[in-house]
């Protein structure tokens, strides 16, 4: 009996086939792949396919890419480049979590071909994070597509700096295929970066939260800081400033293991720097990373009275027990306060995260969270991530959220004039 069920179910399955025709065919087998109507941007990949070929003509392409690079029905850009007949991809460099994503945050990547293609692969995540002169040796233009996720503190963006350093060096024309900031173009928070506190994840004087796409950010780049590489900036269609991600229609492809949704990008905003402290939870290791902060010292029912008193634009808290299965506070039942963001166009992260810190230094005046910058001499992590060490001297010295706040804002100011040289978009 369940035999003829399924019979009469596959029978059914190619009806229903025939009457869709060959494009329903096509698009159930995926051989031809359609835009869903819902999809209102066009990322830079899919525009320089259809407008912008003439870029590539008869070159040998190198391509810095990661699982990210993605055209708007799924299609890796490794393998769309690699099928086209009117230039050949020589060769793939691999950013942080390399280019398929099979790599761990932090750890090295490693040279390989790709067994997909059978294309050498170099790292740009291990023993050197600039792309050498033998890596690029019969390199004729060299592509960055990676989606960034809008803050300062994250490794692509000095990939692709490093990357337009090397194009300047050799002589290579550089192409960016633009793609959205998924915190929205309109948002800027938090300190420009103190040179003091320079590295791979922040290497030149943009805020904590820098509301730029990746094509405007490698324009800044370029001129203001004079790597001067021959750039072009593949732009998106369709895409306006007050978008955030879930505006743009486009599926989301996690660009790190802990960035699984794009609501994700706005918790790792709040919390992300704190996790640098090392002695808070920021959710790491539970299945709710960056929307979580605790510490076994905290009584959730009295931070969480203390946060929603401020009535913080877009957010609320909830005070709440976890379990972390990885990373800190393993197996301990972990008291803290998990973000609710009510409203993406109004939360700011920054500021929320600003006021976490002034909160937890307000109820725990012994500063536990804190202990860990001691007598590093400003070489801990979490200057890097913040790009200052005067937000910690500020609580140290009893000021308030509005206070800290206000301290970056000449230089914010200065930023944001920078800033609208190179904007792409409205």
């Amino acid at each position: 009996m369940q035999k003829k069920i399924r019979i009469y179910h596959y029978a059914f399955f190619l009806l229903f086939l025939g009457l869709m025709g060959k494009d329903g065919r096509e698009r159930v087998y995926g051989e031809e792949m359609h835009r869903n109507n819902d999809i209102k941007v066009k990322p830079g990949v899919e525009v320089l396919l259809e407008k912008k070929l003439d870029l590539l003509a008869g070159k040998r392409v190198g391509l810095i890419t990661n699982p990210t690079g993605v055209t708007s029905n799924l299609m890796s850009t490794i393998d769309v480049l690699a099928e086209r007949p009117e230039f050949k991809l020589i060769a793939l460099f691999g950013p942080e979590h390399g280019i398929r994503g099979n790599v761990w945050g932090g750890q090295k990547v490693k040279n390989f071909r790709d067994p997909k293609t059978g294309i050498k692969v170099y790292s740009l995540y291990g023993k050197v994070f600039k792309p050498t002169g033998k890596m690029l040796k019969k390199v004729d233009v060299l592509i960055f597509d990676i989606q960034d996720i809008g803050i300062r503190p994250y490794t692509y963006i000095y990939t692709m700096a490093y990357a337009m350093e090397a194009a300047a060096e050799f002589g290579i024309p550089f192409i960016v295929l633009d793609r959205p900031n998924p915190l929205g173009g309109e948002l800027v928070e938090g300190p420009v970066l103190d040179l003091r506190f320079k590295s791979f994840i922040g290497l030149y004087p943009i805020p904590y939260i820098h509301g730029m796409t990746v094509g405007e950010l490698a324009k800044l780049f370029n001129e203001e800081f004079g790597i001067n590489c021959d750039l072009k900036v593949v732009p998106m269609e369709g895409w306006e400033r007050r978008m955030n991600f879930g505006d743009t229609g486009l599926p989301w492809v996690p660009p790190s293991p802990h960035v699984s949704h794009w609501q994700t990008v706005f918790y790792i905003a709040a919390t992300g720097g704190i996790g640098e402290l090392g002695t808070l939870s920021e959710g790491v290791g539970t299945p709710q990373p960056f929307e979580l902060i605790g510490a076994p010292w905290i009584d959730p029912e009295i931070l969480a009275a203390e946060l929603n008193a401020k009535n913080l634009p877009g957010v609320l808290f909830r005070p709440t027990y976890y379990k972390s299965f990885y990373f800190r506070f393993i197996e301990e039942p972990v008291p803290g306060v998990q973000l609710h963001i009510q409203n993406f166009r109004t939360f700011q992260p920054f500021t929320t995260q600003i006021h976490l810190l002034c909160a937890l230094a307000k109820l725990y005046p012994h500063l536990p969270f804190l202990e860990k910058l001691e007598g590093t001499e400003g070489k801990h992590g979490f200057y890097r991530a913040v790009g200052t060490d005067q937000v910690e001297k500020d609580l140290r010295a009893g000021k308030s959220a509005p206070e800290i706040i206000a301290s970056w804002e000449d230089g914010l100011q200065r930023y944001m004039k920078i800033r609208e040289k190179y904007l792409m978009y409205k």
